[in-house]
């Protein structure tokens, strides 16, 4: 029951998000028949290590809506390769019913660079029950304002869903998180994701001024080795590990 819950408000969701006005771009820049990339970004106030410490604390920004237990506060995430980005169920203690304490993993993190990169593997909400594999990126980078947050999640595999009805509801949902997270710690701009190319967002026409030439092919991360050889000292940046993230 909880599950069908779950995919009818990724449903709705998306069509609300279609009309509202958020803090964070997002698009998706890939879809095939068994793959999609949602891509998102935002810029906040805070420095990279707070935003960081806020990342790994998602009980406090993540929507209860997007959760089993109804509950944010029942979210925990370990910032550790191997670490659970998991969610308690609690017990249940009534007149006529009783239950142990459950849990959900939502993801399992597999890369974890404090202040630059968080990287977890897991399918997220009703792709659960679908064998599809999804890696969520998120970068951080300093920018003049702040903290720019490159938020992306890559699916692939087999599924029951349409693609073209069940990604723009990820992207939906990816959107809402990364907008609570902008909002808690002080959204500044939202930069405008690359577009697939011949597609400008509605009312605008495409222009080379818009985040580099509207003919550039839309960007997708292609991460390179984020563990430092040795001879810098405060490890690699942000363009060293993610350089497509970069505008320069």
């Amino acid at each position: 029951m909880r599950e069908i819950v779950l995919r009818h408000s990724f449903i709705a969701l998306a069509a609300a998000l279609a009309t509202a006005s958020v803090p964070a771009a997002a698009e998706i820049t890939n879809a095939d028949e068994d793959h999609f990339i949602s891509r998102n970004e935002a810029v906040v106030e805070t420095t990279p290590k707070e935003t960081w410490l806020a990342l790994i604390s998602p009980a406090s920004w993540w929507s209860d809506e997007h959760t089993w237990s109804a509950d944010s506060a029942n979210l925990t995430l370990t910032p550790q390769a191997g670490g659970c980005f998991c969610e308690k169920i609690p017990e249940v203690n009534e007149p006529d019913r009783f239950t142990l304490e459950g849990s959900v993993e939502h993801m399992r993190v597999i890369q974890a660079y404090p202040e630059v990169a968080l990287r977890m593997k897991g399918a997220l909400g009703p792709l659960q029950s679908e064998p599809v594999t999804g890696i969520l990126t998120i970068a951080l980078s300093e920018v003049e304002e702040g903290t720019r947050i490159v938020w992306e999640y890559n699916v692939g595999g087999k599924m029951r869903y349409p693609i073209d009805v069940i990604s723009p509801s990820v992207d939906g949902v990816m959107t809402l998180q990364l907008t609570r997270l902008a909002e808690m710690l002080g959204s500044v701009v939202a930069p405008r994701a690359a577009q697939m190319p011949g597609a400008p967002e509605q009312g605008e026409e495409a222009s080379p001024d818009d985040n580099g030439a509207a003919s550039e092919e839309a960007i997708t991360i292609d991460p390179k080795s984020v563990i430092g050889d040795g001879q810098k000292s405060d490890g690699p940046s942000v363009d060293d590990a993610f350089e497509d993230l970069s505008d320069g």
